[in-house]
């Protein structure tokens, strides 16, 4: 169980671990589920590498909203929400058990007796779909007040380990419960077929869709909205429970009003912590992971790294760390420099950059914690200048939060349009992993079939290449999620590919991808609340208002238009499940 903002698909990730010979590489068409690795004693140092959790209490995972099929029911919804998520999960023991193929058969998840939800509620209309259940608009009978309530199907909790998750989420957002600016739970309930999870309904959208909204933007404004994120993270800190996936999707805005509170969401990969505990699990998001997780050996300093680069963004639209692919983007992390030459650097306080460069130490004990960072000069009330930024700053943090969705659409489009030759080989290699003709894999087929073809993986590895395929969430992989997920890059480049994308996108065969075309793609991808005239802009080089074939081609080659982007995420994840192929 997760949170997620429905109405615009996210693409925060969880982060593999890294291997003998390079830096954690991210598996994701979306979000990819990952579990901790079992920690043991440190034989070499007196400092003992604990599990994430204290005695009886346990993990929950995120999940972010995969990517539908085009012609597939929307799962698109105005209202923002916290919701569950398929990307941000942690890595799943060596020996984790498979209990039954079906679903786990378990008498109790909350292990306790619970009310019944109907009795006290009255449920609304679906808000959106993640990878373990629902989330629906529900209505508290007694007070008419609004609530989101997350219904996990049981049969969806496949191992011992997907049941601990539920429960240990929940019980960190009881034990987070009252602390301001922290998404509140109302309770959880269960029934024979799903548990249930009755939280704070959030409608008024995600941190940097409202500031670009909004318009007016200073640095006072992004003092402000640090010193939230930032409270966050001490909250958390004093309670003893590290975030560990801090970005702006996880914060969202209560309602519509210019003064609504901020509330951040998602504590899938949150861990209880005491003093002096170190964690090895490597879990975030790109953009956002401290040095020391990549190097997996960290604390809670991590949260305020990624509270760091978030107010990076904030001041100047777009991450302080790049790269083509994600591994690039580790690699910037460890080793690049911050650059405060660039526009709009110049124009910023010295007081601000003094303190993004505190916070962006890549040695831990050397960071600014929470409590100094709420304290420092320019997060004072009425410090930081009132001057408004530099218009590019909203002008690229909207490209920032639109970045690849036409991209990844495209790369959907050409999945689900290759011919029989250009797969004839993943044809037979689906057949021969397919024991029991089904037209579908099984996790337990997956497995045995990847040690058939040699691959040397272990079992919470073959769980992520399961997860990040089973595009809608049916615990199998179908025929087209297979194709999908193991083609070649070379194959979704090639001209006659990229020809028959933009295809599909120009409805009318007019030779240009219009808006309205744009809209009604978005729809079928299940997307809503996407900024459209920023897609457009994007990639519209001519400024026509269209986009046209040479245009269209350009955008799928690079990143985006200020700089050279990531590769798209599904490409990346792609190319790491066909090398575990032979």
């Amino acid at each position: 169980m997760g949170n997620h903002c429905v109405g615009r698909r996210r693409t925060s990730r969880s982060i593999d671990e890294p291997s003998h010979s390079k830096l954690p590489t991210l598996s994701c068409w979306s979000r990819v589920t990952k579990k901790d690795h079992l920690h043991k004693t440190n034989p070499t140092n007196a400092t003992e590498i604990v599990q994430n959790r204290p005695p009886q209490v346990v993990k929950i995972e995120t999940d972010d909203v995969k990517p539908p099929k085009p012609q597939q029911k929307s799962q698109t919804s105005q209202v923002s929400v916290a919701v569950s998520s398929t990307h941000s999960k942690q890595k799943r023991p060596h020996n984790v058990k498979r209990v039954v193929s079906a679903g786990l058969k378990t008498d109790s998840v909350l292990q306790r007796k619970t009310v019944n939800l109907r009795e006290f509620y009255n449920l609304g209309p679906k808000l959106g779909q993640g990878q373990f259940g629902t989330t629906f608009l529900c209505v508290e009978k007694a007070t008419g007040k609004e609530y989101a309530c997350k219904s996990i199907m049981k049969r969806k909790l496949l191992t011992e380990e997907d049941v601990e998750d539920v429960r240990r989420e929940i019980q960190i957002m009881h034990h987070l419960a009252g602390c301001p600016n922290l998404i509140s739970i109302k309770e959880a309930s269960e029934d024979a077929v799903a548990v249930h999870v009755v939280m704070e309904l959030c409608s008024g959208g995600e941190l940097f869709d409202r500031i670009v909204e909004r318009g007016h933007y200073t640095e006072r404004k992004a003092a402000k909205l640090a010193r939230t994120i930032v409270g966050v993270i001490q909250s958390c800190h004093a309670l003893g429970v590290m975030h560990r996936d801090l970005k702006p999707e996880n914060f969202l805005f209560v309602n519509q009003q210019e003064d609504s509170p901020l509330k951040a969401i998602d504590f899938g990969l949150s861990a209880f912590f005491k003093p002096g505990d170190i964690f090895n699990d490597v879990v975030g998001s790109p953009y956002y992971v401290a040095p020391e997780v990549l190097r997996k050996r960290y604390g809670p300093e991590a949260d305020v790294w990624s509270a760091g680069v978030i107010l990076y963004i904030l001041l100047c639209g777009v991450p302080p760390f790049w790269g083509e692919s994600e591994q690039e983007i580790f690699e910037a992390i460890l080793n690049s420099e911050l650059d405060f030459s660039s526009d709009p650097w110049p124009s910023v306080s010295d007081s601000a950059k003094d303190l993004v460069m505190r916070m962006l130490v890549r040695d831990p004990s050397k960071r600014l914690s929470a409590f100094d960072v709420l304290r420092h000069p320019w997060m004072v009330d009425g410090a930081a200048p009132d001057k408004p930024l530099d218009s590019a700053v909203l002008s690229r943090m909207k490209q920032f939060t639109a970045m690849n969705k036409l991209k990844k659409m495209a790369l959907r489009v050409i999945a689900e349009n290759l011919s029989e030759d250009e797969i004839a080989g993943l044809k037979e290699m689906f057949k021969m992993i397919d024991t029991d003709n089904s037209g579908q894999i099984s996790f337990e087929e997956l497995k045995i079939g990847l040690k058939k073809f040699g691959a040397n993986l272990n079992e919470s590895e073959i769980y992520d290449l399961m997860q990040a395929a089973d595009v809608d969430n049916s615990g199998t992989i179908d025929y087209g999620e297979f194709i999908a997920a193991t083609l070649h890059l070379n194959k979704v480049e090639r001209e006659d590919h990229l020809v028959a994308a933009f295809s599909y996108f120009d409805k009318d065969g007019s030779g240009f991808i219009t808006k309205d075309e744009l809209q009604k793609a978005c729809e079928e991808f299940g997307l809503g609340n996407v900024p459209l005239e920023e897609m457009i802009r994007d990639a519209d080089q001519n400024n026509d208002g269209r986009i046209d074939y040479n245009e269209f081609v350009a955008m799928m080659q690079r990143g985006n238009a200020e700089r050279r982007g990531r590769k798209g995420s599904s490409t990346s994840f792609r190319i790491g499940f066909r090398e575990a192929l032979p």
